[in-house]
């Protein structure tokens, strides 16, 4: 099958399996080899498809989930995941994750392997659990949403520049913000209970930890990461310094010693607005989405995804 096509499989034990061929900066034609590769060791049949653009991932998947796959299998990062996750909420297929872009927290999250092979034979022989995702005005996201700076890095962090310099992209665009990261009045509504504060960052999280790869390193976001994907709750975490040194010594302290701490407020719920004064920038599962403000609501175990054990 064209690697450009549409789905065509109708069979329950065939995987249609999206790539973003840009992510990761991996050539694509050897990708594609690769992953038919590993799929057909494992004596799994699948239709391989490419995406060309925003928006394509979810259009692709949605025509899968008709044709009944066995499961979906997302090719990327947390962009082309979430675009997935978009058509597949509420269908009951379960979604495969490969990690292939710069971040990969999700994947992180779920202990989903990094190594193309293994995240495959996940893909094939995983369990089904099921996680809870967001929406914000009807697109999917199953990591998080944030205003302030993480949007501000995530705005600078331009397709282009993840493409040529990986998580360096991340690295240059903070740097590039640093000198002029947004200092804001937030009002934040979590389900009814409303709350003002100065801050930097406002993150709407559906999992526990994030995940650096240089250096390597995990920064608890939740009283309980291990299980914030799949309790119906976001966390909403509030980063109050509104200075660039007492921000950055926060997050240092939440890479060391977990979570908690002076200078985070941290809410749960099932509904949240954010509003920012003046208004800013936000993201949606690392991608740049618009500027504030932005309502979000949890779908409690709305997405059935394949993990390589079982969790509670």
């Amino acid at each position: 099958m064209s690697a450009t096509a549409g789905p065509a499989g109708r069979e329950a034990g065939r995987t249609c399996v999206i790539v973003n061929p840009a992510a990761g900066n991996v050539r694509a034609q050897a990708l594609f080899r690769r992953i038919e590769s590993a799929f057909a060791a494992l004596g799994e049949p699948i239709d391989l498809v490419a995406t060309t653009g925003p928006g394509h991932a979810t259009a692709l998947a949605r025509t899968a989930a008709a044709a009944g796959y066995r499961a979906v299998c997302s090719v990327g990062g947390d962009g082309t995941l979430a675009e997935t996750a978009t058509a597949l909420v509420g269908t009951g297929i379960p979604l495969a994750v490969v990690p292939r872009g710069t971040a990969n927290q999700v994947a992180a999250n779920l202990g989903i392997p990094m190594g193309l092979q293994a995240a495959i034979r996940v893909a094939v022989t995983g369990r089904p659990v099921d996680m809870d995702a967001g929406s914000i005005d009807g697109r999917v996201f199953a990591l998080a949403a944030g205003a302030g700076f993480d949007a501000a890095v995530m705005q600078h962090a331009t397709r282009a520049l993840k493409e040529r310099w990986g998580f360096g992209a991340y690295v240059y665009a903070a740097l590039k913000v640093w000198a002029d990261a947004p200092r804001t009045l937030y009002r934040i509504v979590a389900d009814g209970e409303e709350l003002h504060v100065a801050a930097m960052s406002v993150l709407v999280a559906n999992v526990g930890a994030l995940y650096s790869t240089f250096p390597p390193g995990r920064m608890e976001i939740s009283p309980e990461p291990e299980t914030a994907w799949c309790d119906g709750l976001f966390d909403v975490v509030v980063l109050q310094p509104t200075n660039v040194p007492r921000f950055a010594g926060l997050l240092a302290r939440l890479a060391i010693r977990g979570f908690g701490g002076d200078g985070l407020l941290h809410l749960r719920a099932r509904q949240v607005r954010v509003e920012g004064d003046p208004v800013v920038p936000f993201q949606v599962d690392g991608d740049f989405a618009g500027h504030t403000p932005f309502d979000a609501t949890v779908l409690p175990g709305a997405l059935r995804v394949l993990t390589p054990y079982p969790f509670p």
